[in-house]
């Protein structure tokens, strides 16, 4: 029973914040050493997630070019093809992909970036070799 009296309420189960599922869920994965099915997962994220969650979860970050799956009999089977790292990339390219006017974006993201971001970013920049011409532009 709550103890209303204090203005208190039974504490609920903790709220994850957004894309923690989806980081835990793409970490298991990445420890698999073969192919694996959904319960596979569900078991080692622990927690009593339902199956429906995990199979959210694997499906949006297959959408996202996250994690492929394959067929196994009658379900599927998921591998990781991103890591953390690269799972936050996707959803930065989709922000970006989103805004009309990707110039005013990127000056605005660069700009607040701190000095040392922005030296690793320059550095990064510099280690990429030159496309042909056309190639990657949106």
């Amino acid at each position: 029973m709550v103890d209303r009296s204090r203005g208190g309420a039974e504490p609920g189960p903790r709220r994850r914040g957004q894309g923690e599922l989806e980081a835990q869920v793409l970490g298991v994965l990445r420890g698999a050493a073969e192919p694996v099915p959904v319960a596979w997962v569900q078991e080692r994220l622990g927690g009593g997630l339902a199956y429906t969650t995990v199979i959210t979860i694997l499906t949006r970050l297959q959408a996202k070019g996250a994690v492929v799956r394959e067929r196994a009999g009658r379900s599927f089977v998921w591998t990781a093809v991103a890591d953390e790292a690269g799972l936050a990339a996707l959803r930065m390219r989709k922000v970006l992909d989103a805004e009309a006017d990707r110039e005013a974006v990127l000056a605005s993201f660069v700009t607040a970036l701190s000095p040392n971001d922005e030296r690793l970013l320059r550095e990064l920049l510099a280690d990429v070799p030159e496309e042909a011409p056309g190639k990657g532009e949106d």
